[in-house]
């Protein structure tokens, strides 16, 4: 097989200029990922993603936000309106993890349909009460085992789908109190308390296909980063024991220091696989290319098998799935 680019990239609008095809042709990207701006109808959509996949010249998995919420890229009438992860976790109580596999695989039937193919999603950080509030409903619960529970669920689903999922935010972003879009947050807690909490619900996803950095500071551990820290990365790797393809968060938020090129080569020299870039700017896209080059062989032997698990979807009932959803809120509830 030949080589991939060490990135998932994102088109800047909803066709791919000559520029961006020609970009993606040189430079073969692993996968991409779209954003509102690429999304219309959908059969733009279905178009676009064949696009990609032509202009990177193998059959790149394509990935979204698609956690509902906030953060929910396709939006009525391209897909279905769903609450935040934490609110419907709290609303299906008992039968909170059927709801959720089913939650996520009617979300993986929409995706499939328009030509996607992966979602960020679980998101295992520990929800908090000082959790910014810019990741704190996308959480699934507040405690290690809730997580955990809900974290399989939503796998289960996607998996059902035929959807790459992506763990995030590795080795967790439950405690951090700031938006690292904006800035870079900083966590005090002791490295036991991190081990025992924040770092366990990750261990127990250690088999995921893929996984996406946190752009945080643990303080009691390294004075980097996460996502550009080796002492980190190592942990994540030996502690956690990810085994999965690691890829950065956005490699353009504001929690990160220095150019675009020199946040890559940091995260690549970290250990991290492969680099997310989300703008859409052709310019940084280039120079991230330059920077970040072809995937080495470990970091190619994990994107190979985790392309293996991109299964094919079950057939589902979209309407049918959503009416068995309801009718798990408890009675009374």
């Amino acid at each position: 097989m030949s080589r991939f680019g060490a990135a998932i990239l994102a088109p800047s609008g909803p066709l791919l200029t000559d520029a961006e095809k020609r970009l993606f042709a040189a430079t073969r990207p692993f996968g991409f990922i779209l954003f509102d701006r690429n999304l219309r109808a959908p059969d733009q959509i279905r178009a676009l993603c064949a696009e990609l996949r032509e202009a990177a010249g193998h059959d790149a998995p394509i990935f979204i936000d698609q956690e509902g919420g906030r953060v929910q890229r396709l939006c009525p009438p391209l897909a279905t309106e769903w609450r935040p992860p934490l609110e419907d976790v709290a609303r299906f109580g008992p039968n909170a993890e059927q709801a959720m596999a089913l939650r996520y695989r009617i979300i993986g039937a929409e995706l499939r349909a328009l030509g996607l193919d992966g979602n960020c999603v679980p998101t295992l950080d520990i929800a908090r009460p000082d959790t910014h509030p810019v990741l704190r409903n996308r959480c699934y619960g507040e405690d290690l085992e809730t997580v955990v529970a809900m974290g399989r669920a939503v796998i289960a689903g996607c998996e059902a789908a035929g959807v790459l999922p992506v763990i995030k935010h590795m080795p967790g972003h439950g405690r951090g109190t700031l938006d690292s879009h904006l800035d870079l947050p900083r966590v005090a807690a002791d490295r036991e308390t991190l081990r025992t909490q924040d770092f366990a619900a990750f261990a127990a996803f250690a088999d995921a296909p893929l996984g996406m950095s946190a752009h945080l500071v643990f303080e009691a551990i390294d004075a980097r980063p996460a996502t550009t820290s080796p002492v980190m990365i190592d942990l994540i790797r030996c502690e956690i024991g990810f085994a999965g393809l690691l890829m950065t968060d956005d490699i353009s938020m504001q929690a990160l220091s220095g150019t675009v090129p020199e946040r890559c080569r940091a995260a690549l020299e970290a250990g991290c696989d492969l680099v997310l870039h989300c703008n859409g700017d052709l310019s940084e896209m280039r120079a991230l290319m330059d920077e970040v080059g072809m995937m080495m062989d470990a970091a190619q032997d994990r994107a190979e098998a985790a392309l293996a698990r991109r299964g094919d979807p079950a057939n589902l009932d979209i309407a049918a799935a959503l009416a068995e959803f309801e009718a798990l809120e408890p009675k009374g509830a």
